[in-house]
């Protein structure tokens, strides 16, 4: 085993896990982890924050230390990092199952989200802690981790007097400290960008913030648009040219192909196609999308996914092999404080309770054997996500892979046992959540421990962080998930979808009020029915009166499609790509009850695809989500792109490998800037959803007067005059990205 000598000495005390630094991170972590939650229901995807939580800590605490405070060290930054990291891996996870419950008929309960994300997040944790002397430190060599030594580097390079003293390196934190003030600054200017621009687009109205254009004959169907938000922008710059514009192609194939297609050989039917409910000549281009394409977009989903994971099936048979391999070692007190981990006698009372919560759960619907699944599922894929995340990074970790496989191999045993019912939707969507969740936080728990390893942390006081960090987001994100859904729902008067629908009142039970904006006009208490079929109307959630007469259909602000209130007012939708793969999965499975041609199609395209070199997962995202998304993503890696391109034809790049090169890319200012992009563009969204309740009147005021006297906004010019702040938004990410020649 290669032996490493940590930046802090075993035998060096110095602070670590203090109440400052832990109460840092929560906080830090609960914001990045509620625009981690805001970005996976746009789009399915979420990026790293461990950096900008460091760097973000370390500026805080050097402006504490100015001001008569005491400066932290490198062990209390990288506790704040740690805690700060759990919120993005707990987002992933609800993002991706719980709205899953809204497609498969159900109530998104406040009691079963937080469930779910607390039992998880803490699950997986403790799951990966025995793994880490056999991962972390005795495969040093071959496990990278690229982002937790990228924050270990970023963290070193900040260090305080006090910690380089500790290290045996006095002397040299002022230029380094100067560093970190100018990458914070970086990080703190985008923000604040990020929140202005996306206020003053979508709550000012200053500008259209969905510009577009849907063709006309010969190209009838066709349309393009693009969503001209701070945080796709981001999202796209960070993740790079490849990745961006391979899910962009698939956006162009739905929005240019697909649905022109659909448009041509179907316009001349004279009555409708299944499993669309209306004329396809009389459908526009995103009601042709969620009658049909969707389901192309789902099976392409679904192939990649499981593509990926057979592709992986090596690198987890022997990640498997390692992790049961590295269960055994000394207690804690026997070992040096940098080997001290939580004693397994703790971790394994500790995961053997959270198993028993969860058997007993009422609201998760669970039994035995879904507690069993759970078990085995998340040993297997917290151990998988954990090497993976050496390999290749939690970007490219495919969690989704293995959740579509946890969904696939459950659903198949309920099958067989022959749980079909509704109830044992929400068993397996429960099992299916929470071993997402716990494989997402096993990988970036993994990830901290490296930069712990690296920077000589105390890996037992990162553990109790990272749990106290995870414990808190969880909490804090399950509101938040509720609360947008909420925001966002709109009450459909019967009138509109199903004139005329009604049900025997006596076999309904529970009763609700109209909640969001619309509560002030109909403050009336109705009956709930779950309507499951598609006879007299479409299936879903409908509000009834004592009659047994359908008054409005509830649709959700999580993939619904009514984006107009009765009053007029517009509302944005959030289209969580994954979560709709895992309800078609269930009940596909369960019910046997989808199109399976236009599944079947996708599947061909992600297996086409694959025949021809393109990884065929980033594609299919790309197929299911609206081009208007992913179209900003694109323009963010072609800067990121130019960018790269120009940086490497400087001299003191020549002598740089690629992967130096790379590396070097991926530390410079502009990656700073995009997160504060991604984080104020999201945060604003999330504050503007949230105020949609309150500020009706306003917004609808603010409404009428932009699309009568602002051009930017309704002008016959307003799509093409919208994209002039975009561009200079553009502009500065890469003017922010270019590296000066020396």
């Amino acid at each position: 085993m290669q032996t490493i000598r940590p930046f802090i000495p075993a035998t060096a005390q110095i602070p670590e896990l203090t109440l400052r630094a832990l109460l840092m991170g929560v906080v830090l972590g609960v914001i990045f982890g509620a625009s981690s939650l805001y970005l996976v229901l746009k789009v399915g995807l979420t990026v790293s924050a461990s950096i900008p939580v460091a760097v973000i800590a370390v500026t805080l605490f050097r402006l504490g230390h100015k001001i008569g405070g005491r400066d932290s060290t490198i062990l209390e930054n990288n506790i704040v990092q740690t805690a700060g990291s759990a919120g993005e891996s707990i987002a992933f996870g609800l993002g991706v199952t719980m709205p899953a419950i809204l497609i498969l008929g159900f109530d998104l309960e406040i009691t079963r989200v937080l469930l779910v994300a607390v039992l998880g997040s803490l699950l997986g944790i403790l799951m990966m802690i025995p793994l880490r002397r056999s991962m972390i430190v005795a495969q040093h060599g071959e496990l990278k981790y690229p982002e937790g030594t990228a924050c270990a580097e970023v963290l070193k390079a900040a260090a305080s007097e006090e910690s380089r003293a500790a290290a045996g390196e006095p002397g040299a934190a002022r230029g380094a400290g100067f560093d970190a003030g100018s990458r914070a600054a970086t990080i703190f200017a985008g923000f604040a960008v990020g929140l202005a621009y996306k206020v003053a687009n979508v709550a000012f109205k200053g500008w259209k913030d969905v510009p577009g254009m849907v063709f006309g004959a010969p190209y009838q169907g066709g349309s393009v648009a693009a969503e001209v938000s701070p945080e796709l922008l981001g999202v796209g710059y960070i993740i790079g040219p490849r990745i961006a514009s391979i899910m962009c192609a698939g956006g162009v194939l739905t929005y240019l192909i697909l649905i022109p297609l659909i448009k041509f050989f179907g316009g001349a039917l004279s009555a409708p196609l299944a499993p669309g409910n209306q004329l396809i000549s009389e459908m526009s281009p995103n009601q042709i999308r969620g009658a049909y394409v969707l389901y192309i977009g789902a099976g392409a989903v679904a192939a990649g996914g499981v593509i990926s994971m057979l592709r992986a099936l090596p690198t987890i048979w022997r990640s498997l092999l390692e992790g049961l391999r590295g269960l055994g070692g000394k207690d804690a007190p026997q070992l040096p404080r940098t080997e001290q981990d939580i004693p397994m006698k703790w971790v394994l009372v500790g995961a053997l309770a959270i198993i028993a919560a969860i058997a007993l759960a009422a609201p998760l619907n669970m039994n035995v054997l879904g507690a069993t699944l759970i078990l085995v599922f998340g040993f297997l894929f917290s151990t998988v996500s954990s090497r993976l995340t050496g390999e290749i990074g939690s970007s490219s970790n495919p969690i989704s892979g293995m959740t579509v496989a946890t969904l696939l191999l459950t659903s198949l045993v309920f099958l067989l046992v022959g749980w079909t019912g509704g109830p044992y939707y929400v068993t397996a969507l429960s099992v299916g959540a929470i071993v997402c969740i716990a494989s997402s936080n096993a990988g970036a728990t993994s990830q901290d421990l490296k930069t712990g390893f690296l920077v000589g942390a105390t890996p037992k006081l990162q553990q109790y962080a990272i749990l106290a960090g995870a414990l808190i987001s969880a909490l804090a994100l399950g509101p938040v998930l509720l609360k947008l859904n909420e925001a966002a729902t709109v009450y459909v008067p019967i009138a509109r979808v199903a004139p005329g629908l009604s049900v025997d009142p006596a076999t309904l039970g529970s009763t609700e009020t109209l909640q969001g904006p619309q509560a002030a006009q109909d403050a009336m208490s109705y009956r709930v029915w779950h309507k499951t079929d598609r006879a007299g109307g479409p299936a879903g959630k409908y509000l009834v009166d004592a009659d047994g007469r359908a008054v409005y259909l509830v649709d959700p602000g999580i993939n619904g499609t009514h984006t107009t209130r009765p009053d007029g007012t517009e509302v944005r939708k959030y289209d969580a790509p994954k979560a709709v793969l895992m309800s078609y999965i269930i009940k596909g499975v369960l019910d046997r009850d989808l199109p399976w041609g236009l599944v079947l199609f996708g599947v061909m395209i992600a297996v086409v695809l694959e025949m021809a070199g393109i990884p065929s997962l980033p594609f299919a995202v790309g197929v299911y989500l609206p081009l208007s998304s992913s179209a900003p993503i694109f323009i963010g890696g072609l800067v990121r792109r130019f960018v790269d391109h120009r940086n490497n034809r400087l001299s003191h790049f020549a002598h740089l490998t690629e992967e130096e090169r790379n590396a070097a890319n991926d530390s410079r200012p502009g990656i700073l800037l995009a997160s504060g992009y991604i984080a104020g563009g999201a945060l604003a969204g999330i504050f503007i959803a949230f105020s949609a309740g309150i500020l009706t009147d306003m917004d609808k005021a603010v409404g009428e007067w932009a699309s009568e006297h602002n051009l930017f906004f309704a002008g016959p010019h307003a799509d093409l005059l919208s994209l002039i702040p975009f561009a200079a938004l553009v502009g500065l990410l890469f003017w922010a990205g270019r590296e000066h020649s020396r």
